[in-house]
């Protein structure tokens, strides 16, 4: 029976929010499967991984300059070492950095290593400082990466340029098209229970509450459009789970910005809403934005690498710069319904079943 280990940085929000359908396609192909993450439940407890044979809970820090990943590291060494794995296929920075070194020596006896970029942290527009720490680091440990797979096109580009043994663009992790497509919700009853008001224009925002992605920008733009009936719900938790609620505050939003906490109920939350805000800085492929167009939700992002390859412009949704004027006037069109003649829609090749067809091509063949 051959063997994966699938690596990221966390359990709760990437390995559950991204990589069960995959640990399941492996199952179903005969793998025997294990994966190596932080527990980050509140309760440890909930720790309960689907399709997975073996759980490893490896004390990762996101940060990449935090010396608890040495211990990390040596914890995730010894595990690949004494289990000798056919595939290791690592996810997020710390974990596809620590795992690609941790692994060279199982890599010289046989086992493929490889890594999914869910968006470089260097790209067009970002600081300067993510350029002179990531790149090289990205660049550098491609060395020992057998198959380096990307999510957008801005990243292939790049990383036909490292040194990988096969760089490979795929669409995204995939999400379940005919789902978000074929839900269906009594608006007036879920608004009721969120506590937005039936008639009000709703913005919808999808996303960890943190900096990237920019929540801030949705707040201001609402304060500047002075506009009672407009709301806006965020769903997601985060280290800004206090400073943006006391920010909506402060502009006298208080009744009008709602936040929802982490939701299981998205599929219900996009068919709520009257259009979704996608804000970030910086994203790989935007689930939430593929999730709003297989809803038929008009979708408002910032014009950004993954956004972009979701977005054209007037014709399924709208990209803006990153500043509130120009968020105010797109809102200001779809508060009066003025969407032109867009059709909202997301392209097949990014459903679930198409992805993980893309990406089990290249286990059939170890």
């Amino acid at each position: 029976m051959k063997k994966v280990l699938f690596v990221a940085t966390v359990v709760k929000t990437h390995i559950m929010e991204f990589h069960l359908p995959y640990l399941k396609a492996l199952k179903e192909a005969g793998w025997q499967t294990a994966v190596a993450a932080r527990n980050d439940y509140e309760n440890p407890a909930d720790c309960v991984i689907p399709y997975c044979d073996e759980y490893y809970d490896i004390p990762f820090e996101r940060s990449p300059f935090s010396v608890a990943n040495i211990a990390a590291y040596k914890a995730l060494k010894s595990v690949i070492e004494q289990n000798g794995y056919d595939v290791i296929h690592c996810h997020t920075p710390v974990g596809g950095a620590l795992t690609r070194l941790a692994a060279r020596k199982a890599r010289r006896s046989g086992t493929k290593v490889f890594y999914t970029a869910h968006g470089f942290h260097f790209c067009k527009g970002a600081p300067q400082k993510n350029w002179l720490v990531f790149y090289p680091a990205e660049k550098f440990l491609s060395r020992f990466t057998d198959v380096l797979f990307t999510i957008n096109k801005e990243d292939f580009e790049r990383a036909k340029h490292f040194y990988a043994k096969e760089a490979v663009y795929v669409p995204g992790v995939g999400i379940d098209i005919d789902k978000f497509r074929n839900t269906q919700v009594d608006r007036a009853e879920k608004r009721k229970s969120l506590g937005i008001p039936a008639d009000a224009f709703l913005l919808l925002s999808v996303g960890e509450l943190n900096r990237n992605k920019n929540h801030e920008l949705v707040i201001r733009a609402l304060a500047e459009l002075k506009n009672p009936a407009v709301h806006y719900a965020i769903a997601g938790s985060g280290k800004l789970k206090e400073y943006l609620p006391q920010l909506a505050a402060s502009l006298g939003l208080g009744g009008r910005v709602h936040f929802l906490g982490y939701r299981n109920d998205t599929a219900e939350l996009y068919k709520t809403a009257d259009v979704l805000v996608h804000p970030s800085f910086r994203e790989g492929l935007p689930v939430a934005v593929m999730e709003a167009l297989a809803s038929g939700l008009p979708v408002i992002a910032t014009n950004i690498r993954g956004s972009a390859d979701l977005v054209e412009d007037g014709v399924n949704g709208y990209l803006i710069d990153n500043d509130v004027s120009s968020l105010c006037v797109k809102i200001k069109q779809q508060a009066l319904k003025k969407h032109g003649d867009i059709t909202v829609t997301l392209p097949e090749k990014y459903d679930l079943g198409s992805v993980i067809s893309e990406v089990m091509r290249y286990y059939c063949g170890i």
